[in-house]
């Protein structure tokens, strides 16, 4: 049976002050009065039953979460203790999915994309169910067609093209992974042709993803399989899972031939956006008419490409000769950056909580 795991954990910090601790980017209702998480949530609804819905999610946001999607059961809903990367957050629920259906197929998608236009991912989503469901064998991870020169994505690059019988244009083999590269290193990406932008994003049977750990991450693989015979040790077990990505510690090895899986790409020819920045959630808010994208009570004077966001509802904020700026102002804190240094406020967050204190960050 299908199933679609969302994982939404995380704080957020690179939107900080909006996102802090307690209040992580994705249940922010930041566009158009939606969170990313309920965003998220609406893109795949109505391919699974609800009750095939899981969120992997910090044990402290568990409330909200269930708040924002009352229509998942709240046994679905998986409080993460302590975050330890990617790999836990999808191990755990493949082991849960598991137990209640072996034959279980399971999608990972995450909380923080925005994706347009929304009926092509879903055809994509459902292409590569079919991709999974036919062939045991495969991981299958979604790349992106890259339409610039990102240094902020890691990259795939695409292999030999995949004979299957599912309708599926464009499916192929997993070369290998990149991490983050330089401007001319994501130049050259561009050019060849060959790669594509790493979505994080995956589909498979959740038995192959477990029985991969056995060979590759054994100790996880027994951990997660307590958690599902224990679930009231949680709080022990959970904190001593390692702490490593997904990427890193299944998908890059099975690419490499080091287990008994292949890594598969489909294409995701889409717009599709991180929302990891102030930068890259700017176009998404709306605009001034001047070139300026703001929320709350503002005024502009000779300013242009700026990012605006005042979440004080008695105070205004008014700026002139400004420009290509984030000026974020909430009761606790006001945020000033270049937009094109907005990937610094995560470093940012970690010098106010030193020197100001942790109830700010």
């Amino acid at each position: 049976m299908r199933h679609v795991l969302i994982i939404a954990g995380g704080s957020g910090t690179r939107l900080w002050p909006l996102s802090r601790q307690g209040e992580p980017k994705q249940l922010l209702e930041l566009i158009d009065g939606l969170s990313l998480l309920r965003m998220s949530y609406e893109r795949i609804q109505g391919l699974v039953p609800d009750e095939n819905i899981l969120v992997c999610t910090g044990a402290d946001y568990a409330d909200a979460v269930a708040g924002q999607l009352p229509e998942i059961p709240a046994d679905n809903i998986l409080g993460e203790p302590v975050g330890r990367d990617s790999l836990a957050a999808v191990a755990w629920p493949a082991a849960v999915l598991a137990a209640r259906d072996p034959e279980a197929t399971v999608a990972t998608v995450t909380a923080d994309h925005i994706i347009r236009p929304v009926s092509d991912f879903r055809a994509s989503l459902e292409a590569a169910f079919g991709l999974a469901e036919t062939d045991p064998t495969a991981l299958v991870t979604f790349g992106v067609v890259p339409t610039e020169a990102n240094t902020g994505y890691g990259y795939l690059r695409r292999g030999r093209a995949l004979a299957t019988g599912v309708e599926l244009p464009g499916a192929c083999e997993v070369r290998e992974f990149a991490e983050k590269p330089d401007a001319d290193t994501a130049r050259g990406y561009l050019s060849s042709g060959e790669y594509w932008w790493n979505s994080g994003m995956f589909v498979w049977r959740a038995q192959t993803l477990l029985d991969v750990l056995e060979v590759l991450r054994p100790q996880l693989r027994h951990g997660v399989a307590q958690l599902v015979s224990e679930p009231a040790r949680l709080a022990t077990i959970y904190p001593q899972l390692e702490k490593i990505s997904v990427d890193f510690s299944v998908m890059e090895p099975v690419s490499r031939g080091e287990a008994p899986a292949h890594v598969v790409a489909v294409p995701l020819d889409i717009q599709w956006y991180d929302v990891g920045s102030f930068e890259s959630l700017a176009p998404h808010l709306p605009g001034d008419g001047e070139g300026n994208w703001h929320t709350g009570m503002t005024v502009c004077l000779d300013a242009d490409g700026n990012l605006l966001m005042n979440q004080r509802p008695h105070a205004v904020m008014a700026v002139a000769g400004l420009h290509r700026m984030a000026v974020v102002a909430t009761d606790r804190a006001t945020l000033v950056v270049p937009l094109s240094d907005s990937q610094k406020v995560k470093a940012l967050v970690a010098k106010v909580a030193a020197e100001q204190g942790g109830e700010f960050a």
